[in-house]
């Protein structure tokens, strides 16, 4: 499963309309080894195309260098179809060099909404995982309920450890 922040989500999602209708794509790097996307990078299409991605191999490798430099590695790898559903085309799946990597599909082949999918690509087998969107502003583990009017049996209102 791909838990990723609604922030990240709406970048990409904003990077996907601004270059439409050519396909967008970029990066979202995180700390190596820790499955968890929270660096995003727009990079751009260098092929300039309504239906293939590829990236500029200058800024490629600046970009991996740098992940490295942050001991960071590329967690989602994603790009955007402009007229077809988000789901890898055979072109996709032979590019796909990052068998650690989801693989972020966004269409925008609707003015008004979209359609966000992710996949695992290895070896040329394409395996779609479901995509759980957080909120970062809300912290999962803080306490979600109050127990207000609640009053245990003794109350220490001076810590005295009695």
């Amino acid at each position: 499963m791909l838990s990723i922040d609604r922030s990240i989500v709406d970048a990409i999602v904003a990077h996907a309309r601004r270059d439409h209708p050519d396909e967008a794509c970029g990066v979202v790097a995180g700390p190596a080894g820790s499955d968890t996307p929270t660096r995003h990078i727009p990079m751009d299409n260098a092929a300039r195309s309504m239906t293939f991605y590829e990236f500029d191999s200058m800024e490629q490798l600046r970009v991996w260098r740098e992940m490295d430099d942050r001991d960071e590695e590329p967690v989602v790898i994603y790009h955007s179809h402009t007229a077809t559903e988000a789901y890898p085309s055979r072109t996709d799946v032979s590019f796909a060099g990052e068998p650690g990597a989801h693989y972020l599909l966004v269409s925008t082949r609707e003015p008004d909404t979209e359609e966000i999918r992710s996949f695992r690509i290895v070896d040329g087998v394409v395996a779609e995982e479901p995509v759980e969107i957080v909120d970062a502003a809300v912290d999962p583990n803080a306490v979600q309920s109050y127990m207000f009017g609640q009053s245990p049996a003794t109350v220490d209102y001076e810590c005295s450890g009695r």
